[in-house]
């Protein structure tokens, strides 16, 4: 005798829980496919959320501002969500902060820079590994903290502040009448990737001409410009026919005090020659070149790896001369009226720098 169906009632229960959960557990495997927080390598979401933190503030006109850029750049080309977070000038929230942006899952990546950070990162990354961080312009110690979820990014910048210090004892040397050369170079802070640039710089001034002198000071901050603008002035004051300054936001003051003075200031980080030609023409026309550290190019690419799968998490990458990290800003008027020899003289040693060590 065939049973009645109906006369089992938990069987057709049973049937119509089961098709529910299915269609729930596939609609849960569709959205946990994309979801922002689920670890990977960027490649299976179908648009990949990415935050960069900025230990500061937007608007230098340099280091941020190009980090910024980049992302930004990533986020039209590759199909990104992104976002940009900035600290603010208290150090005490920044490791909040970024704790908050690892563990809160929003995120498949979290991108911060500076020397500044790698200790937070170095703390984090362990803590938190389900995230992924890229850190720009420092590299997290391996030997030191399980960081293989972190991939590090840092650049050379002594090859292309050799060349700057070059083309400054060239040009002051000419201009002051075939004197030994005398010039300044500002810092932000005393700090290994500062004194990488003005290291570079200097050992190039007296590659040109071994007379050269080179004025050194720290502004100890990279957002103080009123206190670079007077040093500025008074390394020009001391007969500096140029000063060299790597000091994030406070070399706005060091630029302003070269229009002032009617002496050359060579640039850092971005093309400065380009950001202040529309809205600060007479500051632009003493700005002689800019020392490029690509960090918008530098994160795009890493962002294109990521994206394809390749990066390599627990890696360092280190850009210099050859690999388009750096380079010397070409864009100033000021540039295209050097004479043939000094330009030739420096694409000679661009193509073949000394050895510089690798960055810090």
């Amino acid at each position: 005798m065939t049973p009645d169906r109906d006369a089992f009632p938990w069987r057709r229960l049973a049937r119509q829980t089961g098709w529910t959960l299915l269609v729930i557990a596939a609609l849960l495997a569709f959205a946990w496919s994309g979801h922002p927080g689920s670890p990977g390598d960027g490649a299976r979401a179908a648009k990949p959320r990415v935050a960069l933190f900025v230990n500061g503030t937007l608007g230098d006109k340099s280091f941020f501002d190009a980090a910024a850029r980049g992302l930004q750049q990533a986020g039209r080309e590759l199909g990104l969500h992104t976002r940009v977070i900035e600290g603010g000038r208290d150090p005490t929230r920044w490791e909040p902060a970024l704790a908050d942006l690892a563990e809160s899952g929003d995120f498949d990546l979290v991108i911060t820079g500076s020397f500044a950070m790698v200790g937070l990162v170095q703390r984090l990354a362990p803590r938190y590994p389900q995230a992924r961080f890229i850190v720009f312009d420092a590299a997290v110690d391996t030997r030191a903290c399980r960081c293989a979820n972190v991939h590090s990014l840092v650049f050379r910048p002594r090859e292309a502040a050799l060349l700057a210090g070059h083309l400054a004892a060239q040009v002051v040397g000419r201009e002051q009448g075939g004197q030994a050369p005398v010039l300044g170079a500002i810092g932000g802070l005393p700090i290994p990737v500062v004194d990488e640039f003005l290291d570079g710089f200097t050992a190039g001034a007296k590659l040109a001409d071994p007379r050269t002198r080179v004025l050194r000071q720290y502004a100890n901050s990279f957002s103080d410009p009123a206190t670079a603008k007077d040093i500025a002035k008074a390394l020009y004051a001391q007969g500096a026919g140029l000063v060299f300054q790597v000091a994030g936001g406070s070399g706005q003051g060091v630029i302003e005090a070269a229009a002032e003075a009617g002496r050359w200031v060579i640039g850092v980080d971005a093309d400065q020659y380009l950001l202040y030609r529309a809205a600060y023409p007479q500051r632009a026309a003493h700005i002689l070149s800019s020392v490029m550290k690509h960090v918008d190019v530098a994160l795009l690419q890493a962002l294109r790896e990521w994206r394809a799968g390749r990066l390599v998490f627990g890696g360092i990458a280190s850009l210099g001369l050859a690999e388009g990290g750096v380079s010397l800003a070409t864009s100033a008027p000021a540039w295209q009226a050097l004479p043939a020899t000094e330009r030739q003289a420096l694409a000679a040693l661009a193509t073949a720098p000394p050895r510089t060590g690798e960055a810090r």
